[in-house]
């Protein structure tokens, strides 16, 4: 007795286990009868009822259509897919097609359907077990906004755990809902609000369709939430700018502070100095070529190599440059033009001659590849380290200047170069070793530039106006001066740029310090002493 009641127990539970396999294989069987009429509509409902039946099958068989891998055949009832191989193989049940029909043809989509299957692609990935590829599969569902897909979504957020995942489901299903005729208008309001909080361009746009229907109950709160959004988005956007112009400020600064060294300290309009960033832009270059060939494994350090190189081969042709030719033209500023002009030609053409005209590439490593978001901000990891790289040499610069005898005897010189000169201090060393400090400063900001930009002989000459503008504006030998200066000046023009253009936008910012020098001939911050304010 007892074993027959076991025997009962034991089919009872085969059967109820069995249930939900069959009742899926029963849904899945009528689900691709759909393909067989050979109609759109048909396949449209068929790739529903696919996508809902919820078996194992149904990934591999909407793949394969979305593949146009599919096939039908309407005389032997047979839906088949194709595998990657080749091999065909029964929708139903994913086991080989023995024997091929005749009549076998393949399913045919629209661009309509292909939407669809699209999103249906992303209804079953809902399910997967990767939260990015759920996460991918939510933001697909957000654009096709297709209904079929919302039990899925349903289940799906029931079952998440991860918030960020589960944060892409809602807005999703809140789209989904917002493009279905027969939502209720407290199901609108709520999907209203989870697009609002979501905040971007994608969203607005679905707002903004709805603010433009016919007066609803929801269109009023897609007004106010199209409303918050674009004044969010404009917000965004001027940060944005700010955080554009403080990256070019950052590149000017690197620019512009070797020559607020020469220029303030010797009083030289040193046109060469676009020249040195160049060298240091080819310094990097010659540097990663040597990683490349003979030391691939120091190629994600060959920055930090070619910083301290590029400062030392810039410094010693700034010294070369100050003792073979400048220190015969102190005290006439209009000579040292031409004369630095003439270099600055003669390293360009030097430069051709071993390297060629054409631009060089340089590599970036691989922790200066790559963005991230903060907030509404898209912050490039290159345009981050330029940032943080110029103010480590601006702060470096500064200790140098405040904390040792040389720098000691350089502010010296710059604010009275008689008075230093009957001190004891040999201003002729003071003079060549300040413009090699300011050459090589400038050869350090030609390695950050050969991040952003192209490394060729006219390389600076796309920055040495920008660089005496900054000078000039923020006061000529003080370096404070030079960083705020550089900074306004990126600011404003990247504010500028989109009203006015690029080329536009310089000429407004250069008629604009012209105006401001009448006023302050000695720029933001001027220096002192008496030999300056005499």
């Amino acid at each position: 007795m007892r074993s027959v009641f076991a025997r009962v127990f034991l089919t009872l539970s085969l059967v109820l286990m069995l249930a939900p396999a069959r009742a899926a294989d029963v849904d899945l069987k009528s689900a691709l009868s759909g393909f067989l009429a050979d109609s759109f509509p048909s396949t449209q409902k068929a790739i529903e009822a696919v996508v809902q039946s919820g078996s194992s099958q149904a990934p591999a068989i909407i793949e394969a259509l979305q593949d146009e891998r599919l096939y039908f055949a309407r005389d032997a009832q047979l839906v088949a897919y194709k595998t990657k191989g080749g091999e065909l193989r029964e929708a139903a049940t994913g086991g080989p097609v023995a024997t091929t029909p005749q009549d076998l043809k393949q399913v045919r989509l629209n661009n309509r359907l292909r939407g669809i299957v699209n999103a249906a692609v992303g209804a079953l990935t809902l399910m997967s077990s990767n939260p990015e590829r759920r996460r991918e599969a939510a933001n697909a569902v957000f654009k096709s906004r297709d209904a079929s897909t919302l039990p899925t979504l349903d289940s799906a957020i029931a079952k998440e755990t991860d918030p960020a995942t589960r944060t892409a489901l809602e807005q999703a299903r809140a789209s989904v809902i917002l493009a279905k005729s027969d939502s209720s208008d407290a199901q609108k309001i709520d999907a209203i609000g989870v697009l609002r909080a979501r905040g971007d361009q994608d969203a607005l746009a679905m707002l903004s369709a709805v603010a433009a229907g016919p007066e609803t109950l929801e269109k009023s709160a897609a007004q106010a939430a199209a409303a918050a959004i674009e004044t969010r988005l404009a917000l965004w956007r001027n940060l944005q700018n700010v955080w554009y112009g403080l990256s070019l400020g950052s590149v000017l600064l690197l620019a512009a502070i070797g020559l607020a060294i020469t220029f303030g300290v010797m009083g030289i309009i040193n046109m060469a100095h676009g020249e040195m960033v160049m060298l240091g832009a080819y310094t990097t270059f010659v540097v990663q070529e040597y990683c490349r060939t003979s030391a691939p494994g120091l190629f994600n350090y060959s920055l930090f190599i070619a910083i301290p190189l590029a400062f030392l081969v810039t410094g010693a042709v700034g010294v070369v440059i100050e003792r073979s030719i400048i220190r015969f033209l102190y005290g006439r500023p209009l000579e040292t033009l031409l004369a630095t002009f003439g270099v600055s030609l003669l390293l360009q053409q030097a430069v051709r001659t071993i390297f060629g005209a054409n631009n060089r590439e340089v590599g970036a490593p691989s922790f200066m590849s790559g963005a991230f978001h903060l907030g509404g901000l898209e912050i490039t990891y290159g345009r981050m380290w330029i940032i943080v790289f110029a103010l480590v040499v601006f702060a470096a610069l500064q200790l140098l200047l405040r904390f040792t005898s040389f720098g000691l005897r350089m502010r010296a010189v710059t604010q009275n170069r008689r008075m230093a000169s009957s001190m004891g201090i040999d201003t002729n060393r003071i003079d060549a070793l300040a413009f090699g400090l300011g050459s090589g400063i400038a050869g350090m900001a030609g390695v950050a530039l050969s991040q952003i930009d192209n490394v060729s002989p006219n390389l600076g000459q796309s920055y040495i106006i920008d660089s005496f503008m900054v000078v000039v504006f923020g006061g000529v030998g003080n370096l404070w001066g030079t960083f705020l200066g550089a900074a306004l000046l990126g600011v404003a023009n990247k504010f500028l740029e989109p009203f006015a253009g690029a080329v536009l936008g310089k000429i407004a910012l250069l008629v604009f310090i012209i105006l401001f020098i009448q006023k302050r001939p000695r720029g933001l911050f001027a220096l002192k002493g008496r030999a300056v304010e005499a």
